[in-house]
């Protein structure tokens, strides 16, 4: 069942969507491609070189997410296997897509879209780069065990723990995709799984200050490498201090580095 590509969709409340997208816009230096769906909801954020890798999506209702789309070969038979290591289906679109949730309820879905070719960072006046290319799962600690356990199996993918400190684990061998995952163990008890977007760069202070002038400010800084920041619009994300990929698009990819 390992997925072949995985892609984050930033789903913005109604209110939030035009600023949110807006705002992504100017952190990515992406384009925005014409819209889709029923009611024009979706849209992806184009990169300049490789195959697109963030995708947003206005609600009808609820408050701003994240979820994953996992692509692979046949949806259908993906989900069966994911039933069977607790995920839940939630709804079989006639466009060929399964949407689940995890057991710790973070929606994900299977898809059919094929894609290989990672992006390359983007280089910012002044000289530094920088790239979204994680999605970090916040973990309540009762469900950790098992929410780290099912996405291991899910994705095929072996876990890594203790990743610079024992609340984070990783999935390794995502060197071959433009978005990784990260697992944090949370300090709340209870709760529904949730997810963030991390940007790694070559320079965390320039960049922090470049997402400030497009509307973000910082909610947390940490010395061991990472800043929280809240935007205009839509969830929280962190900056870390990872060196982003710097090898052109459909190249073959480094050995990631270390994720906070």
């Amino acid at each position: 069942m390992t997925p072949f590509w995985i892609s984050a969709f930033l789903d913005l409340a109604p209110d939030e969507h035009e600023r949110a997208v807006a705002f992504w816009r100017g952190v990515t230096g992406y384009g925005l491609s014409e819209p889709r769906g029923e009611h024009d909801e979706l849209a992806t954020l184009v990169p300049p070189d490789g195959d697109d890798y963030l995708r947003v999506q206005r609600l009808g209702d609820g408050p701003s997410r994240i979820h994953l789309d996992l692509h692979v070969g046949v949806p259908a038979v993906a989900a069966e296997g994911a039933e069977l290591l607790g995920a839940r289906v939630v709804e079989r679109p006639e466009q060929g897509y399964v949407v689940l949730e995890s057991p710790g309820g973070l929606t994900f879905c299977f898809v059919r879209a094929r894609s290989s070719r990672r992006p390359r960072p983007m280089t910012w006046p002044g000289g530094h780069s920088s790239f979204v290319d994680q999605v970090c799962l916040d973990i309540p600690s009762s469900r950790h065990d098992e929410e780290c356990a099912f996405w291991e199996a899910l994705t095929g993918l072996p876990r890594v723990d203790r990743i610079r400190t024992d609340e984070f684990s990783r999935l390794t061998g995502e060197d071959r995709v433009a978005i990784q995952v990260l697992l944090q163990r949370l300090g709340e008890e209870d709760g529904q799984v949730r997810a963030h977007l991390d940007l790694a760069t070559t320079d965390l202070a320039a960049e922090v200050a470049r997402h400030e002038d497009l509307g973000a400010h910082v909610l947390a800084a940490f010395d061991r490498g990472w800043t929280v920041l809240q935007p205009p619009a839509g969830p929280a994300y962190c900056i870390t201090d990872r060196v982003p990929d710097l090898a052109p698009a459909g190249s073959p990819q480094p050995t990631s580095q270390p994720l906070p």
